[in-house]
């Protein structure tokens, strides 16, 4: 049996230069490989990173894979989700080794809502007249992909729908405890253009948060479009956590 030594956030470090680490966690219909823009560069910055590859067949199955991940990185970790990974950076987020939390165009439910009952409280996005269930699946047709990642080159739009991560349907009506921007400082980037999660949710949550809030004018996947504004947030979360 492999035996992990698990470290907290007051006991363990970051071995590189004494550099946070970055756990990324992705949402639907764009997979780990979201962040391929923003991983290198941290990597080349010294900061140790991992995306959680979770199989979006459970709520509780995929907060357990981004903890599995969490076990694996030294702390102290910046977490960061994009889209339904805010709702898991919620629920993992109260990880010892977790100091900073950084939303991307996300979810984030309090304790007594589900990522189902916080999008119902705002207008319905115009993405989802654009999905198919099929074998209990939710995937995103390709009409709707310039809902999801309309500010991409054509290319790379379709790159997206391609490796797309299609939920089991009842994913946004599951429940697991857990609310760590109770606890934990957080950033937020606001996409203001969004049409998948509505902008107005994302303001809203940011509020009720007390994060830092950061928008941009962007679609919903503002890693892709614009990934340099991204890397300035979760270099500001990161900094906050070396200091």
């Amino acid at each position: 049996m492999v035996q992990y030594r698990m470290f907290n956030l007051s006991a363990g470090g970051n071995a590189m230069a004494g550099k946070p680490s970055i756990v990324f966690a992705h949402g639907l219909w764009a997979d780990g490989s979201c962040f391929n823009k923003l991983i290198p560069t941290l990597q080349a910055e010294g900061h140790e990173v991992f995306a959680s590859q979770h199989g979006l067949d459970s709520l509780e199955s995929d907060v357990a894979c981004v903890n599995f991940t969490l076990n694996h990185v030294p702390g102290p970790i910046v977490l960061v989700g994009h889209s339904y990974g805010g709702t898991l950076i919620t629920k993992a987020g109260t990880h010892d080794r977790v100091g900073a939390l950084v939303y991307i165009a996300a979810l984030a439910p309090d304790e007594d809502e589900t990522s189902q009952e916080q999008q119902d409280k705002f207008p319905r996005t115009p993405i989802f007249e654009h999905v198919d269930v099929a074998d209990g699946r939710v995937w995103l047709k390709p009409s709707g992909v310039p809902h999801f990642c309309g500010d991409l080159p054509e290319a790379e739009q379709k790159l997206v729908l391609a490796t797309g991560a299609a939920p089991v349907a009842d994913l946004f009506n599951q429940q697991v405890s857990g609310t760590a921007w109770r606890t934990k400082p957080s950033w937020f980037i606001v996409a203001n253009n969004d049409h998948t999660v509505h902008p107005d949710l994302e303001r809203s949550a940011a509020e009720r948060m007390g994060a830092n809030i950061r928008p941009v004018d962007s679609s919903h996947v503002p890693m892709l479009s614009h990934p340099d504004f991204v890397l300035d947030v979760i270099r500001e979360a990161a900094k906050s956590l070396a200091s």
